[in-house]
């Protein structure tokens, strides 16, 4: 996944975020997918970042790999 892909990829959730954030029924199917879309977008984030950081220090940002969420979420913002 090169960055343009990363970034169209963070696009999309942020609409689908907005979208839902937007309805008027917050079920519990809704709340759980936005937690997941959350995650994701999180992930994506942090994909970009190593990428970036790869390529500013000389290394291949094709090495950077998506952390577990459990990992991105318990970063310290």
């Amino acid at each position: 996944m090169d960055e343009n892909d990363i970034l169209s990829r963070i696009h999309s959730l942020v609409d689908e975020e907005h979208k839902l954030r937007d309805s008027a029924e917050h079920t519990d199917e809704t709340r759980a997918r936005m937690s997941k879309v959350e995650a994701d977008l999180d992930q994506c984030w942090d994909l970009l970042r190593q990428r970036r950081a790869k390529r500013q220090y000389d290394e291949d940002p094709d090495e950077a790999e998506v952390r577990p969420e459990k990992t991105v979420e318990n970063y310290l913002q």
